[in-house]
C-alpha cells in the first residue's frame, strides 16, 4: 500500500508564500503523472498543477503565481506558492498516477491565506 504524504500548509497573509510537499512512502518507479489539486468549502476539487513527463500545467488562476517541480530520486512532489490572495484558501492534495494503474492521493494539508 502506497502513502502519500504531504506537508508544507499552514496560515499565511495575502501576498505571501508557502510550499507543499508531497511524498510517496515507497519508491514508485512508475510514476507517469503527479499532480496537485484543491478543495475550498462547498466547492468541488479543482485541478491546481500538474506534471506528465515533459508536459506541466496550470489553472489559470495560478499562473505566474505558483510553481511544480518534482524530485524524480525521491518521488517526491513540490508546489511552490507565491503571490498567495484569499481565495487560494483550500485543502491541497497531492496526486500520483502510475503507468500500471496506481492512483494516490494524499491526505491534504490546509492553506488558509489572510486578508
Amino acid at each position: 500500500q502506497v502513502q502519500l504524504a504531504e506537508s508544507g500548509g499552514g496560515l499565511v497573509q495575502a501576498g505571501g508564500s508557502l510550499r507543499l510537499s508531497c511524498a510517496a512512502s515507497r519508491r514508485l518507479f512508475t510514476i507517469n503523472f503527479m499532480g496537485w489539486y484543491r478543495q475550498a468549502p462547498g466547492k468541488q476539487r479543482e485541478p491546481v498543477a500538474s506534471i506528465s513527463g515533459d508536459s506541466v500545467n496550470y489553472v489559470d488562476s495560478v499562473k505566474g503565481r505558483f510553481t511544480i517541480s518534482r524530485d524524480n530520486e525521491r518521488d517526491t512532489v513540490y508546489l511552490q506558492m507565491n503571490s498567495l490572495k484569499p481565495e487560494d484558501t483550500a485543502v491541497y492534495y497531492c496526486n500520483v498516477r502510475t503507468i500500471i494503474g496506481g492512483y494516490y492521493w494524499g491526505q491534504g494539508t490546509q492553506v488558509t491565506v489572510s486578508s
